[in-house]
């Protein structure tokens, strides 16, 4: 980890104390932000995204993003409980809205906060190509991406200071902001490549742990791909490797997502 604001000792001791290490993918990243103060305000802009938007509710379409958001949740909490972390997902308050918008995009705020946007269900096709989506998205909840965005940020911009404690409250609400800009639905959510490269693996084995065939998840990203030819590539793949790398990283990943299926019932 380097972070250029943050000099010295003083560097080296606050990436010692605050790295945190995924369960899953076994990754470590910098978090020191307070994940109470994360989730109170993702909660919070979860609200005021919803109340900004059509929100489609007792359809089938509807129905399915709840049912497969569910069964991933379950499997997310089945597998923290197996390894005696339940108290990870102890404050979680867990949503799954569908919202009206053409947008190719799907988002998890901290907290388990999911919006699926009616524009890429096409893309989905069917359960085993939502669990992709809602997978990798509720990874990024779940490996606390938004407390490492919030805590790069915080280093950049306040470096030593960290140390002591010094952030005021409106200083903690702005850098929040610029994280997660208010209101901003298509760019609320703009992760790393190494964030989304972790995403891509951990979402693979929790919808493959929800009993969701992991082999959907290659021509899933195929035809995210091809939806993207020839205009704008989708915010969803913005930040994501290249897809050459990203099926290599799947391939790479796919036995053992396919032991997970196997336990949930799955048949090979």
């Amino acid at each position: 980890m380097k972070f250029t604001h943050l000099l010295g000792i003083g560097a080296v001791a606050l990436s010692i104390a605050a790295c945190t290490t995924n369960p899953i993918t076994g990754r470590s990243s910098l978090q020191i932000a307070n994940n109470s103060e994360i989730l109170t305000m993702s909660a919070q802009e979860y609200k005021t995204t919803l109340s900004k938007s059509k929100i489609i509710s007792g359809t089938a379409d509807a129905k399915k993003i709840v049912s497969v958001g569910s069964r991933i949740k379950s499997a997310a909490e089945r597998y923290y409980q197996s390894i005696g972390r339940s108290a990870d997902l102890a404050n979680y308050s867990w949503e799954f809205n569908l919202i009206q918008s053409n947008e190719l995009n799907a988002w998890c705020m901290p907290g388990g906060k999911v919006a699926v946007y009616t524009g890429i269900l096409p893309v989905t096709k069917n359960d085993n190509g939502l669990a992709v989506v809602m997978g990798h998205e509720v990874s990024h909840a779940l490996a606390g991406h938004g407390n490492e965005r919030i805590s790069q940020a915080m280093v950049a911009q306040y470096g030593g200071s960290i140390l002591g404690g010094t952030i005021s409250n409106s200083q903690w609400a702005g850098i929040f902001q610029k994280v997660y800009p208010i209101g901003s639905q298509v760019a609320l959510l703009k992760y790393g490549r190494n964030q989304e490269s972790e995403a891509d693996q951990m979402g693979l084995y929790l919808m493959s742990m929800a009993g969701y065939d992991p082999r959907e998840a290659i021509p899933f990203w195929n035809r995210m791909e091809g939806a993207s030819s020839g205009s704008r590539q989708p915010e969803f793949l913005s930040t994501h490797p290249n897809p050459e790398t990203r099926i290599s990283d799947i391939n790479r990943d796919l036995p053992k997502a396919l032991e997970y299926y196997k336990a949930a019932g799955g048949k090979i």
